[in-house]
């Protein structure tokens, strides 16, 4: 099956093709033609399978016709990170080259002036993240009164992220009478609920078992100490046939500190994670994306949907503490059919988290086979120099017990100089006044009669 059998129109074939791609993915497969049909649907797909361009696509064709008012945006996709919203319209503009659709994007971060001049002008296609959309309503910048068709991306990440209350506000707002899209890399419970509160009739597309790895992806454990995981994550990185890696840890701060550590051994990397500004973070992926670096390190701000080309290796410098992050993290590679591999770091206090991410994979990760033990940390530079205490003997000096007894003090004053006499305290008329060296005025110049 080829994308022209999928129903889109020659346009958007000829923007598919000059994108690269020939055949739909799975998902696209079964997806497309429902979303053409105005089906609501449920799509569980992991990432990297071609999820988005299976909204994306049928979305420009359906879009095509019609015009778009001032701040009445016709449809809406919800994204849970700002990351996932920007590369989202990265695909309207690749895909939608030759049609006339005005898009918006909505996320925190960036001027709030330019979004609402967007939305002054008419938008078909409106991406935000629920926290700055729900801001924009709330100031009365914009109406869903028109938005026929809402798109949840990313839905099990919505919920880690707290964002469902906002997601049940907003779909309240829309009309009742659209088509909605809920897609998700797995179905708890309450997206399932979610689903069945606003979701009519929906078609069930399931390409792979919810929670499942990309068997493209060679999962491979490394065991060590703490102490050693920076001294093993580099000799990897020096071993292995490295080309493009991501490296996820799980705290802003190691993110930072292990970006430093790398660059210091001689390493091109970057960093990503939640601290940063946005113009930062998207600077530092099309660093990523360009080659100027070929290391990113990330924490799971990162995790999730970002679609980045030719990632050949991650790695889990630490092992994440929810088990649906592994899926996430390691999905960075191993994308579009390619092969991928994903090592994961673990030491002894990880037990109870990786034993809960081979539970839910349903498999035990093996083993890398023949990889390079960490280095010995170079004594000077792990043991740190003790600065020798004041009072301390110097090195030349013989120890206390070998050097005898010591001559007795002969104390002396400080100095040579004969104490002075102390000035008496003022206002004293019991003792001679000697501190006056000038002349006695007239006035005070007598005697008292005895």
């Amino acid at each position: 099956m080829t994308f022209a059998d999928l129903g889109l129109s020659d346009e958007l074939l000829r923007a598919v093709a000059e994108a690269g791609y020939d055949d739909p993915t799975p998902i696209q497969r079964q997806a497309i033609p429902s979303v053409l049909m105005a089906r609501d649907l449920i799509g569980i797909a992991q990432t990297g399978t071609g999820k988005t361009a299976s909204f994306v696509l049928p979305m420009i064709d359906i879009l095509a016709q019609g015009r778009s008012r001032a701040r009445m945006p016709r449809s809406l996709i919800l994204e849970p990170t700002r990351e996932l919203a920007a590369q989202v319209a990265e695909n309207f503009e690749k895909y939608g080259k030759h049609h006339r659709l005005s898009m918006a994007l909505l996320i925190g971060g960036v001027s709030m002036g330019d979004q609402v001049k967007a939305l002054e002008k008419g938008v078909d296609v409106l991406i935000a993240t629920p926290g700055r959309l729900m801001d924009l309503f709330g100031r009365g910048n914009i109406l869903l009164t028109s938005c026929n068709l809402l798109v949840i991306d990313e839905a099990d990440r919505m919920l880690d992220m707290g964002f469902i209350p906002d997601i049940e506000d907003i779909c309240k707002k829309l009309p009742t009478n659209r088509q909605t899209l809920l897609f998700s890399a797995t179905m708890p419970p309450p997206i399932k609920k979610l689903a069945d509160k606003f979701l009519s009739n929906p078609k069930m597309i399931e390409v792979s078992r919810p929670a499942t790895a990309n068997a493209s992806i060679d999962q491979r454990l490394v065991r060590t100490e703490s102490r050693k995981k920076r001294d093993v994550l580099k000799n990897l990185l020096r071993d292995l046939d490295v080309a493009t890696a991501i490296i996820f840890a799980n705290r802003k701060t190691t993110v930072r500190e292990l970006t430093t550590s790398l660059k210091r051994s001689g390493f091109s990397a970057g960093q990503i994670h939640g601290d940063m500004e946005q113009p930062e973070r998207l600077k530092e992926l099309d660093r990523f994306k360009a080659g100027e670096i070929n290391i990113l390190v990330a924490s799971d701000v990162a995790a999730r949907g970002l679609d980045i080309k030719g990632v050949s290796h991650v790695f889990n410098f630490d092992v994440p503490y929810q088990p649906d992050d592994y899926i996430h993290r390691i999905g960075r590679t191993g994308r579009a059919g390619k092969l991928g591999m994903a090592v994961t770091i673990a030491t002894a206090e990880d037990g109870e988290h990786l034993g809960a991410i081979q539970k839910l994979i349903g498999t035990t990760i093996p083993p890398l086979e023949g990889a390079a033990p960490a280095a010995e940390p170079d004594a000077e530079a792990e043991t740190p120099k003790k600065r020798p205490a004041r009072g301390r003997r110097k090195k030349d000096e013989a120890p206390r017990e070998e050097r005898g007894p010591e001559p007795a003090r002969t104390e002396r004053p400080r100095n040579d100089r004969p104490a002075e006499p102390r000035q008496a305290p003022r206002g004293r008329d019991d003792e001679p006044d000697e501190g006056w060296n000038g002349p006695v005025p007239d006035f005070l110049n007598f005697s008292v009669p005895s």
